[in-house]
C-alpha cells in the first residue's frame, strides 16, 4: 500500500457493508443503453472494468425512474438506461452479479429529468405523459440534437400531486433491489426534479410542495423516507450541487444557504448511508444572459457541519493528493471521482500502487452519439480505455 495515499486507501464502515477503500466512482451519464434504455453487453464490460479497477463503490449512471425524453446539455443524446420495468432490471441484475464477482459494491442512482425533458423525444412520446416539473417554468437553454430543428427546453407540466412521483422513485428502489444492487443513490442535483423542487427560481407552488424552504424540501425528505423503507437507512444515499447553475438552477446566495443547510440536516436525521455533495464546477456554471448562472460559494466549508450521522463524500474535481488530505482531516469521509474514473478503469489500483494518471480523455466520446452509431463503435472512449500492466 502507498503510505502517500493510506487515508483514502482504508477500508470504510457503512452500516451493513463494508467499503475496500474510500475511492468512489461517481455518477457519470455515458449514454450509451443503446438502442433505447435497457443495460447490454457494453455497459457490463464497462462497470465490471472499474469493479476490477478497485472502486470502494460505483454509483451508476443517471438511470431513469420512467420513461422520458432525455438530455444532456453537453450533447443531448438519449439511451441513458431505466430502472421502470423488468428487462431493465434483468439486464442490470448481470451488471450488478458481475461487479459483486469482482469484489465490488454498487448503488443505483435513481433520477427523474422533471422539465429538462422533452415532449416530442422518442421515450417521452412512448411514455404517454406529459414533462413534468414542480411549476410551469421553463429551463433556460437546451438543445436536443436528436429531434428537428434542434429545439431547446420547453414550458413544463406543473404536476398536481407530487406525491405521484414518489410513488416511482418507490418502486425504483423495489426494482433496484431486484436488480442486486448494495443500494440507491437519490439524485437531487444538476437541476434535475428534486433539485427544481428546492430551488425558488424553479418552484412557485403554492402548496405544502412550494414556498417556504420546509415546503420545497418536502418531496426530496419524502423521496428519501420511501427509499430508506425499502432499502433501510444505511444503504440511501443523496446527491446535492448547492451551487446550481447546470439546467438553469440557482437563487440568491443566503436563500441558497438557507435552503441546502435545511435540506441536508433534515436528510441527516435519516442516518443516510452518505450524502454527497458536489462543489463548485467551472464546467457546470453556464452564462445564461451573459452572467454565470451558479451560486458559488465553498460547499465543504458550509454544509459539513450539517451532517452529523451519515458519512460525507465530495465530488467535484478533486485530486486523490487532496481527497487524501481532506480524509485525513476528518473533512471527508470519502471521495467521489467522476472523470478520472472515465480514462482509468483501474484508478483504485493506480492510486495505490503509485501508477501515473495520465490517460489523455478524448472529450468527444464521453457520451454516446445515438443509436444510430454503429454497436461496436459505441465502445469507443468507453470501454477502449486500457488498464495499467501490473
Amino acid at each position: 500500500m502507498a503510505s502517500k495515499f493510506i487515508n483514502l486507501l482504508q477500508p470504510l464502515t457503512m452500516g451493513p457493508l463494508t467499503l475496500r477503500n474510500r475511492i468512489i466512482m461517481s455518477a457519470l451519464t455515458r449514454s450509451r443503453s443503446v438502442p433505447t434504455n435497457v443495460p447490454n453487453d457494453i455497459n457490463l464490460e464497462y462497470y465490471t472494468q472499474r469493479a476490477r479497477g478497485g472502486a470502494g463503490l460505483i454509483t451508476t449512471e443517471g438511470t431513469l425512474i420512467c420513461q422520458q425524453g432525455h438530455v444532456i446539455q453537453v450533447t443531448e443524446w438519449q439511451n441513458a438506461p431505466g430502472i421502470w420495468n423488468q428487462d431493465q432490471v434483468v439486464a442490470w441484475k448481470r451488471i450488478t452479479d458481475a461487479v459483486h464477482t469482482e469484489g465490488g459494491l454498487i448503488f443505483s442512482q435513481l433520477w427523474h429529468l422533471g422539465r429538462v425533458s422533452h415532449p416530442d423525444a422518442p421515450e417521452q412520446k412512448a411514455s404517454g405523459m406529459p414533462v413534468y416539473a414542480p411549476s410551469a417554468i421553463a429551463a433556460r437553454g437546451g438543445k436536443f440534437r436528436f429531434l428537428p430543428g434542434q429545439p431547446g427546453y420547453v414550458t413544463p407540466v406543473a404536476v398536481d400531486d407530487p406525491r405521484v412521483l414518489v410513488d416511482l422513485y418507490r418502486q425504483a428502489a423495489i426494482n433496484a433491489k431486484e436488480a442486486g444492487f448494495d443500494g440507491v443513490e437519490l439524485h437531487a442535483a444538476n437541476g434535475y426534479l428534486v433539485h427544481q423542487f428546492l430551488d425558488s427560481t424553479s418552484n412557485k407552488r403554492t402548496d405544502v410542495y412550494g414556498g417556504s424552504v420546509e415546503n420545497r424540501a418536502r418531496i426530496g425528505l419524502e423521496i428519501l423516507r420511501e427509499l430508506v423503507s425499502v432499502w433501510g437507512s444505511k444503504r440511501v444515499a443523496v446527491r446535492l450541487s448547492p451551487c446550481g447553475g447546470y439546467n438553469d438552477m440557482g437563487m440568491p446566495l443566503q436563500e441558497n444557504i438557507d435552503t441546502f443547510r435545511y435540506f441536508i440536516s433534515q436528510a441527516d436525521v435519516l442516518d443516510l448511508g452518505y450524502i454527497c455533495l458536489v462543489r463548485y464546477i467551472p464546467e457546470f456554471d453556464p452564462k445564461i444572459d451573459g452572467q454565470h448562472r451558479a451560486t458559488k460559494h465553498d460547499v465543504l466549508k458550509t454544509y459539513r457541519p450539517c451532517i452529523k450521522k451519515s458519512l460525507l463524500l465530495l465530488n467535484g474535481s478533486l485530486t486523490p493528493e487532496e481527497a487524501n488530505q481532506l480524509i485525513a482531516a476528518k473533512e471527508i469521509d470519502a471521495a467521489a471521482f467522476g472523470i478520472l474514473w472515465i480514462g482509468h478503469p483501474d484508478l483504485a489500483k493506480r492510486i495505490e500502487r503509485g501508477i501515473p494518471i495520465d490517460a489523455k480523455l478524448d472529450h468527444k466520446t464521453f457520451y454516446g452519439g445515438g443509436p444510430q452509431i454503429p454497436y461496436e463503435e459505441q465502445k469507443k472512449g468507453y470501454t477502449d480505455y486500457p488498464a495499467a500492466r501490473l
